[in-house]
């Protein structure tokens, strides 16, 4: 079944269609068919600038355009109830109730299917986020990306995309000598006090927590040994403790990965050297002054770039190229990179570095996640003393929980910065949004068993007579669960899984608007069933959407 909008779409095509066959139009190629839908419900369910648009490019009266169009108008499925012109040629289009009725039978015959597309086409998609470096617990700023990756690999999936959703774990360099340096120096400071720490070291308590750990099972066996004899123990214990951490906090997140990727084991499997061997066959690489640089400035970077130092250390770059390449070697059509903001200035390079291996720019999507600030009414809160530099994720689940967490994190676009209030996501009102839709689903379960205690079970869907759904806030929530599907699939083409956070608030004071001026119980038994079929078609798609975002649908409140 074509979605609403794709339908309307084809109706309009056609009749521009016969215009054109009959000569009443001169263009050959048709424009790009724009439907809205208008704020003032009195003007349509959709309104099209289709006559405007044609009206130029013909140089005749919008208006004229408009009349020719809605005289050629075929609805051969009878789902229009009137088109009307308004304005200077606005051509407004009004459905008829019993669609928006076939709608709410189809997500009840549909069910947890009901909203899913098919434009993905199985396609493979990674989906590679966070990607945090395993020196330290997650931050809040990691909570915000956690959440954009996860609902938008969820999002993707229920367009139609076959998704894997990928951690890389900077596992190499300097920064992990470092931090198994600090744990080491932390232990071998329950010994002797005034050895001096790093001054570049990792400071947070948890690294102290690490060496108390060691200490606790290894006692002085490590004191002894040399620096260089000891550091591997460290590095690699210190890592795997904070990526356990890390994993901790994302289960308890709702946030799980497909497969966690060592840089490790890009160097191991010799894929680093491979494609450097690789781009310098294809003549993109050079030597200039000891060092070797890969020419990303022909595919739009600002400069060239180092990939191995006069020192014969590789840069960062060698092992992102590398790893990318392993991206598309397992056959994904399409890479999602999710960064934080920081790494803006990173994206241009890593494209040129793609175009290098012969893999096309619009194959790679790169997204940047802004800042989060921390809020307690409305004032910044300070710094975490356990992690010494910022807000651990594990704080904020622990004071809020993760619903009211990733349901605040979707709240903005990805590229606009946010404003997190930990008193306002805990308060029971309609000012917290995460609660008011949670809320919705679990009022609904509410009218359920209000109706089973009455001695009324949920109606079968084909036993119903819904003609009996004709109040306007009927229809407007039949409209709005009509419009899930669509939104599902525009929201996956861009990439957007924030829209589903807005659509939720709409539907949730829909449903809570309804609640307060209408019963759905009522003496009339006809009415009752129906009602209860239109709050089960609610019911579906709150569930359906806040799945999508990794949030339950409590059933009780």
């Amino acid at each position: 079944m074509l979605l609403l909008r794709k339908r309307l779409t084809e109706i309009l095509n056609q009749a521009v269609g016969k215009l054109i066959a009959a000569g009443d139009l001169k263009l050959k190629t048709l424009p790009p068919i724009i439907l809205e839908t208008p704020k003032d419900e009195t003007k349509g369910d959709y309104a099209t600038t289709l006559a405007m648009t044609l009206a130029s490019m013909e140089k005749a009266s919008p208006r004229t355009i408009a009349e020719r169009i809605v005289n050629h108008i075929e609805d051969r499925e009878g789902i229009m109830d009137k088109v009307e012109i308004a304005g200077p040629g606005y051509i407004n289009l009004f459905l008829k109730q019993g669609y928006w009725i076939s709608v709410l039978r189809e997500i009840l015959t549909m069910g947890d299917r009901y909203g899913q597309v098919d434009i993905g086409k199985g396609k493979s998609v990674q989906v590679e986020f966070l990607s945090a470096n395993p020196t330290g617990p997650l931050h809040i700023g990691h909570g915000r990306v956690a959440a954009f990756g996860d609902s938008l690999a969820n999002l993707l999936k229920a367009a139609g995309y076959d998704v894997q959703k990928e951690y890389y774990i900077n596992d190499v360099g300097n920064q992990m000598e470092t931090l198994g340096r600090s744990t080491y120096i932390r232990y071998k400071q329950m010994f002797d006090p005034d050895i001096p720490f790093l001054q570049d070291g990792y400071k947070g308590d948890y690294i102290k927590d690490i060496a108390r750990e060691i200490f606790a099972d290894a006692k002085d066996r490590y004191v002894h040994l040399s620096e260089e004899e000891a550091l591997p123990f460290f590095i690699q214990y210190t890592k795997e403790n904070i990526l356990n951490g890390i994993r901790k906090d994302l289960e308890d997140f709702n946030v799980v990965f497909d497969l966690w990727f060592s840089e490790k084991s890009l160097y191991d499997a010799g894929e680093v050297e491979g494609v450097l061997k690789e781009l310098r066959e294809k003549g993109h690489l050079y030597e200039r002054e000891g060092a070797l640089w890969l020419n990303t400035t022909q595919f739009g970077d600002d400069k060239d770039r180092v990939v191995v130092k006069s020192t014969g250390q590789k840069t960062y770059f060698a092992p992102d190229i590398a790893y990318h390449r392993n991206k598309f070697k397992r056959g994904f059509c399409m890479v999602v990179d999710i960064w934080g903001a920081d790494h803006h200035g990173y994206e241009p390079r890593l494209r040129a570095g793609i175009q290098c291996l012969g893999y096309p720019e619009k194959d790679l999507k790169v997204i940047l996640v802004q800042l989060v600030s921390l809020l307690r009414e409305g004032k910044p809160v300070s710094m975490s003393t356990r992690s010494a530099e910022f807000v651990t994720l594990r704080e904020v689940l622990d004071e809020v929980g993760k619903d009211a967490a990733r349901f605040m994190f979707l709240t903005r676009r990805p590229d606009s910065h946010l404003d997190f209030d930990l008193e306002l996501v805990k308060r029971e009102s309609a000012e917290n949004p995460v609660y008011y839709v949670e809320y919705a689903h679990a009022r609904i379960t509410s009218i359920f068993r209000q109706a089973e205690e009455r001695g009324i079970p949920a109606p079968r869907i084909e036993d119903v007579d819904l003609s009996a759904l004709n109040l306007p806030e009927e229809t407007r929530m039949m409209k709005l669960i009509a419009a899930y599907p669509e939104l599902i699939e525009a929201s996956a083409l861009d990439l957007e899984p924030h829209r589903l956070t807005f659509y939720l608030q709409d539907l949730a004071t829909a449903l809570h608007n309804y609640y307060f001026h209408h019963r759905v119980i009522t003496e009339d038994r006809r009415m009752t069933e129906a009602r209860l079929i239109l709050m089960q078609g609610v019911k579906q798609v709150l569930k359906s959407a806040l799945a999508i975002l990794g949030i339950s649908a409590p059933e009780r409140m």
